[in-house]
């Protein structure tokens, strides 16, 4: 097989394998979404078919050949070009190691997992989840020793969704982050509290629509390519760059919620649309790991989001559409409103200062599944012991505590620290776009635009052409966990004037 060949074996299995993902995808977003109920069952065999597709795809002897020969020729290839083949390769020699029908019967769990969970969910009742949650997490430890029988089995996990990431960089960042932020957080206890009843008043939910589409509009998404949809908890999927949709679930007693709920899903979003047309399709399109992917959506979500001149943006809006609720409230008491802090139940709701102990308590949990030391349903005793010693709150029920998130559901062990790493990553970010533009001044512009590009040229138009810390590294030099604490340090000093 020559090069011209070679590369045009690697072209048709990129557009075969854009299409299965695709397809996978809507089934996966209506399932979510608006699908029956009583469709699990033939999606879920669905969804195994495509992963067969999948596997057989990425196997095949053409597309293998391809790979070698590509590899033995990588001085010949552009940038690209070296990075579709090294990534494939990665791909095709994890995928290789797990059995096929393995790979066939996870997919299919995994879909009734996740409409297990919904249920589960719904009526607080953990121990309808509980066995497929245990499965989920026995698979997981399975497929790490099929890959890299060496290395630990949630490091695996961890380095699936940031290259890299271990739990001895995860345990050295979470244990200097909770020195410093506890004692932070103590402070901030024991000051005055804000009052933000206001924001729990009645919110009604077409009004929230219609805050949903100008928050739309002040971050400048292309229309053409993106829409909003509901669900039980909020996520964003990408079919392309030319296809993306979040979600986001209103409560009429709590405006803040799909506020930026919907803020945090635009940042995955615009990142996703708009890597360089190159990369349309591609391996290499979309966001590069889930820690650069959550320093864009905790960075609009909170950097910019809950910025004083964020907040002075949108309050007069809110107050036209609601007048009875927010009519007399002023700049300051709206921006000190967003941005009290009390540790609480719900992650996604969890405020800006707090929200790292809510991602430990997931780790630590993770963490002690993945090495066995506690079984499934060991769980809610857990998660309740930890709520307690983290963050001082009592959880009433398992659907304000262990069934919470969806990610578990899904399979997506070692997905949270990124949580963490993406809002400290974001605040670097912001330390260098201010050495290039007025970031207060083009958010006061009404229009996010100045940022959006910014964003664009530093990180969103490389898709996965680098490595995650080589791309950081790139934009921001060596990663300080130190910058997030005293940023997080100089806000909430001046918010309860500490």
């Amino acid at each position: 097989m020559t090069v011209k060949e070679a590369l045009a074996q690697i072209e048709a299995f990129e557009n075969a394998n854009s299409a299965i993902n695709h397809a996978c995808g809507l089934l996966y977003y209506d399932g979510d979404t608006i699908a029956p109920s009583g469709s699990v069952e033939i999606r879920a065999l669905t969804l195994g078919e495509f992963s067969r597709m999948s596997y057989e795809l990425i196997t095949s002897e053409k597309f293998i050949e391809a790979l070698e020969t590509l590899n033995n020729n990588l001085d010949s290839l552009s940038e690209i070009e070296r990075r579709k083949v090294t990534e494939l390769y990665r791909e095709y020699d994890e995928t290789r190691k797990i059995p096929m029908q393995e790979m066939i019967d996870f997919q299919i769990h995994l879909t009734e997992s996740s409409s297990v969970w919904h249920k589960a969910k719904e009526t607080n009742d953990f121990a309808l989840f509980e066995p497929y949650l245990q499965k989920t997490f026995d698979t997981l430890k399975r497929f790490a020793q099929y890959t890299d029988p060496d290395k630990d089995p949630y490091d695996v996990c961890l380095n699936k969704y940031e290259r890299g990431l271990t739990k001895e960089r995860c345990d050295e960042f979470f244990t200097a982050l909770r020195a410093k932020l506890v004692p932070l957080i103590a402070r901030v206890c024991n000051a005055e509290q804000i009052d933000d009843s206001v924001l729990k008043l009645n919110y009604p939910k077409a009004k929230q629509e219609n805050f949903t589409e100008y928050l739309v509009d002040v971050m400048d998404i292309n229309r053409d390519h993106f829409t909003v949809g509901e669900t039980e908890h909020p996520f964003t999927i990408s079919f392309t760059g030319k296809d993306v949709r979040i979600t986001t679930h209103y409560f009429e007693d709590n405006l803040a919620s799909s506020l930026y709920s919907v803020v945090h899903e635009c940042g995955h979003a615009l990142y996703d649309m708009n890597s360089m047309p190159e990369l349309f399709r591609s391996s290499l399109e979309g966001g590069v790991s889930m820690a650069i992917h959550e320093s864009q959506s905790r960075f609009y979500e909170n950097i910019i989001g809950r910025s004083r001149p964020f907040c002075e943006l949108i309050l007069p809006f809110l107050k036209k559409e609601f007048p009875e609720q927010l009519g007399n409230v002023s700049d300051d008491e709206f921006y000190r409103m967003i941005n009290r802090s009390e540790p609480s139940l719900i992650r996604t709701e969890a405020d800006e200062l707090t929200y790292a102990l809510h991602v430990m308590v997931r780790y630590e949990l993770e963490k002690r599944m993945m090495s066995g030391e506690i079984c499934a349903k060991d769980l809610p005793s857990e998660w309740n012991r930890l709520y307690k010693e983290y963050l001082g709150v009592d959880v009433p029920d398992d659907k304000n505590g262990v069934l919470q998130d969806s990610h578990w559901s899904n399979a997506n062990v070692g997905y949270f620290p990124s949580y963490a790493l993406g809002s400290a990553y974001g605040v670097q970010m912001l330390e260098e776009m201010k050495k290039d533009i007025d970031v207060d001044g083009a958010i006061r512009s009404g229009k996010l635009t100045a940022i959006n590009d910014w964003l664009r040229e530093k990180i969103w138009k490389f898709g996965c052409l680098y490595n995650p810390t080589d791309l950081f590294n790139m934009v921001c030099g060596e990663f300080d966990p130190n910058a997030y604490v005293e940023y997080l340090e100089n806000k909430f000093s001046e918010v309860y004037s500490l």
